[in-house]
């Protein structure tokens, strides 16, 4: 008999991802999609669509009903919604998902938050005890949904909370576009003072499927990959692209002072222009380093690193 999973965020990059590996991996596979969503990526996949809102519970659990996994990824950050909006969508939903999985009887939720819930200073490697106070609005809102989530466990429900760092991979206008967009436009001869873990989309999904399957209820997992320097990994993606190293890296006190005054112009035009405000300005000069140590123990996780995977990224990017 088939393993079953309903994926919430199943049209977004991750969703897209664990989609077809569930599929390509015999799963019975259901979809949570909304009115708007673009489902082209997945055209062909044996997925069954239900269409609603995550913050919809009775939609939820009539979509759940014949299914032992969720795995819960539907949610939204600064780049694309207003704060009000991104707790919305990131709490409510997970409470409604959860909520609907213990009606619905589902054997398990695992529950993609994010690594930025962990942090330590400087450029030491964060670990799932490194619990850090939020910054901005998007990682308040995921450290209130992973509240949720413990709530969950202790009144009996089985979820586990998997933490992505930043992921790489075709089919990510954000983070991947971004970092292509650097290494091969001769334009953009900057980059950002800090640092990142930058983890390849195909080993986050291995990730996420064996917290189903090896996760201990209640626990946290990084899953993370290969901490560098932004000027690193644009030099990494640059060789493999036949692109170019960045020549300047703007000093950190730049950036923090643009962030106030980044945010006051997309207040005055209703824009979502990067930094996008002064707490993700101060995100963007630090190190994001992390350990992953934990899930490679537990869940059998490992990561490339990134001149491993870079290519089919800049693949996907030069035929768009």
């Amino acid at each position: 008999m088939s393993e079953t999973a309903f994926v919430t965020g199943a049209t977004g990059f991750l969703g897209t991802h664990l989609c077809r590996r569930l599929v390509a991996d015999g799963w019975r596979v259901g979809g949570l999609r909304r009115e708007s969503s673009d489902v082209a990526p997945l055209a062909g996949l044996d997925v069954d669509w239900h269409t609603g809102d995550v913050r919809d519970r009775s939609t939820l659990r009539e979509a759940f009903g014949s299914y032992d996994t969720v795995f819960h990824l539907a949610g939204v950050g600064l780049q694309s919604a207003a704060p009000e909006t991104v707790r919305s969508v990131n709490v409510e939903g997970t409470e409604a998902t959860l909520k609907a999985a213990r009606d619905a009887g589902v054997d398990r939720v695992v529950f993609t938050s994010t690594a930025g819930t962990r942090g330590r200073p400087g450029s030491e490697l964060a670990t799932e005890s490194d619990v850090s106070t939020p910054v901005g609005a998007y990682q308040q809102s995921k450290a209130e949904a992973e509240a949720r989530v413990a709530s969950y466990v202790e009144d009996g429900g089985d979820a586990v909370v998997v933490h992505p760092t930043s992921v790489f991979g075709p089919g990510d206008w954000t983070f991947t576009a971004k970092l292509v967009a650097l290494a091969r436009d001769p334009k953009l001869f900057v980059c950002l003072p800090g640092g990142v873990s930058v983890v390849d989309v195909r080993d986050v999904v291995g990730g996420i499927i064996a917290a189903r399957r090896r996760g201990r209820a209640g626990e946290h997992y990084i899953l993370g990959g290969e901490n560098l320097t932004f000027e690193e990994a644009v030099g990494v993606v640059a060789n493999v692209a036949d692109g170019h190293e960045p020549a300047v890296r703007i000093p950190p006190q730049v950036v923090r002072a643009a962030g106030p005054v980044v945010e006051r112009i997309n207040d005055a035009l209703g824009t979502r222009m990067f930094p996008v405000n002064a707490d993700m300005a101060r995100l963007a000069t630090q190190h994001m380093f992390y350990s992953s140590e934990k899930a490679r123990r537990e869940l059998d996780y490992s990561f490339a690193p990134l001149s491993e995977h870079a290519a089919r990224a800049v693949r996907w990017h030069e035929s768009q």
